[in-house]
């Protein structure tokens, strides 16, 4: 299955569509959608989809990452803190533009509420939530 931003229109676009609104990478991009700064570490993603495994979580933000709809973003090295995570996802321009081409950026705001009323993170969770983070 090709998953190139850069497909033709038509029966790409809707195979594209299908593969983001697969239940885990969904799940994947509303994470990334709603976390404050729009950068979540792998920690963070795994917590907030803990109903399947580390591996399962891995394996479908590196498929988002070769789709071209996320990248992982780094902190320069001079920048890293021990016990913290250095390596960030965040949508690409291409896959913000896509996301948003196909109403699913609408309810970015509503997502970001959502997460910030969730009361029982672990604090490993807010610890890394707080970490510092690459400029994009």
């Amino acid at each position: 299955m090709s998953t190139d931003l850069s497909a033709d229109e038509g029966a790409d676009n809707r195979e594209l569509l299908h593969f983001l609104t697969q239940e885990t990478r969904f799940a994947i991009l509303t994470n990334v959608l709603q976390h404050p700064e729009g950068l979540p570490s792998m920690y963070e993603l795994e917590q907030l989809n803990s109903s399947v495994s580390e591996a399962t979580v891995y394996k479908h933000v590196q498929k988002l990452i070769d789709a071209g709809i996320l990248e992982a973003v780094a902190l320069a090295d001079d920048e890293r803190r021990q016990g913290y995570p250095w390596k960030f996802y965040g949508l690409t321009e291409e896959g913000g533009a896509f996301l948003d081409e196909h109403n699913l950026l609408a309810a970015e705001e509503t997502l970001q509420r959502i997460y910030e009323s969730i009361s029982d993170k672990p604090e490993k969770m807010e610890k890394y939530e707080n970490a510092p983070r690459p400029e994009r």
